[in-house]
Order: structure tokens, then sequence, then C-alpha cells
């Protein structure tokens, strides 16, 4: 990438930021205070079973590190591992991370996995990721986890538009986005033969927009404990954890 391109891309991202601000006025320094508490607070649940039945790969953002969740246990590797005791789970997630950081995670992960489940996105919408590099950022990611596992399943973030945290005009952009994410992780999976799980609803129907207090934590950009039984629900109806 040039440093012009570069440059108008931080830009793009700094004005986002900006627009954000003003858009929440008094309760954004609150939001982003609870937003870097709830992540320093997170930790990604790992199990090591002594004689385990399948070996799980996570990796991705916050949402697989499980911030938001009132505990490990609450996040959906921690739903996983709940219902699923003889599974190892390797969590290698951090927060803020974009697909780009994902392709150096699976760098680093063990081979040998049953399923490798990616759940990232959502940091590509928000700070606006080019549609190009979000899509060899994703092809990048899937060739590895295909190198790691058997199966993938690629999980991105719902509408982030829906997220409390932001407003109009704000949330538009951030809809349109998060509708752009979707279209292009579905189009990976199809063409890679990779699992994708859709979390992305309209508003009429998305239970994060219809019940935004309940599914959503504290700094309105998380999902809470409901939040992740609601994405583990999808993940199990979808067909995201079948062998």
């Amino acid at each position: 990438m040039s440093r012009s391109v570069t440059r108008v891309t931080a830009w793009g991202a700094a004005l986002v930021a900006a627009s954000a601000l003003l858009a929440l006025g008094g309760c954004a320094l609150s939001r982003l205070h609870t937003g870097r508490t709830l992540a320093a607070q997170a930790q990604p649940l790992q199990a090591q079973p002594a004689h385990p039945q399948r070996r799980l790969l996570v990796v991705g953002d916050s949402t697989a590190v499980g911030t938001g969740a009132s505990g490990p246990a609450q996040s959906l590797p921690g739903l996983i591992s709940s219902d699923h005791p003889d599974w190892a789970i390797q969590n290698l997630a951090v927060n803020g991370a974009r697909f780009a950081d994902v392709v150096h995670q699976l760098a680093s992960a063990d081979g040998g996995q049953d399923l490798v489940l990616i759940l990232a996105g959502g940091n590509d919408v928000i700070q606006l990721t080019s549609e190009q590099t979000l899509h060899d950022n994703v092809e990048q990611a899937v060739a590895l986890a295909r190198q790691r596992g058997h199966a993938v399943v690629l999980m991105p973030c719902g509408n982030v538009g829906h997220a409390p945290f932001f407003l109009p005009p704000v949330s538009w952009l951030m809809n349109r986005r998060s509708v752009r994410l979707h279209a292009v992780v579905a189009g990976v999976a199809q063409r890679t033969g990779s699992r994708y799980v859709r979390l992305l609803q309209p508003r009429q129907s998305d239970p994060f927009a219809l019940q935004p207090e309940r599914m959503n934590a504290a700094d309105g950009l998380h999902p809470s404990d409901d939040g992740y039984r609601q994405w583990y629900a999808q993940l199990q109806a979808q067909g995201g954890l079948a062998p």
C-alpha cells in the first residue's frame, strides 16, 4: 500500500472516530473507558483435557477472547467447552485484532486441529480496512487455517451498526461496512469449502437491535453473556460445530 493511500485510510479512520465521539456526546468517554476495562479483564478460555476427543483452535478478536462476558466460561469458547468438556481448546485470540492479525495468530498455531474457528471482522469494519485488503487477508487466513485443521469455520460479528455504541450517521456507515464484510467472508468461504456462520440480520429481526440492554455489554459494543449465548445458538444451528 502506498504512503498516500495509507494517509487516506488513517484520516478516514480518524474521521469516523471523531464523528462517533461527536454522535455519542457525553456517553463516549464513559463507554470507551468501560470498553477498555472489559478488554483488560477478559481472558481467552483454554481447555486441555487429558484425553481430548476433538481439538479446536480459536483465533480472532475480542469476541473470541470473550470481552463483554462476565467470565471466560460465558464466552463463546467457554460455552463450547461447557457442552464439550472432552475437547481441547487452544485460543490465540487478541483484543483489537483484524483479519491481518488473525493471519499472524494462525502462523504460530499448532497443526493437527479438527476444527479452526475464526471470530473476526468487527475491527476491520470500524477501522475502515479497504475491501480489497480485507479480501486478501481473509483469503490468507483461510489458507493458513486449512493447513492447521480439517475444517474451518468463519464467524464474523453481526451488524456493527446495530451496536448502541454508534449513533447516526456513524451507525449507517457501520451498517454498510458490516454488509460488505459478510459478503467478502461468505464469498471466500464458498470458494474454499469453509463453513460460514451468518450473524448478520436486518434491524427488525436482530436481537442485538431489539434488546440492546440485554444482548450488549456495558460498553455498548461487545456482546453480553446473553449475546454470546445467542451467537453460540447460531453457531450450533448453522452447523458450525458439526463433525
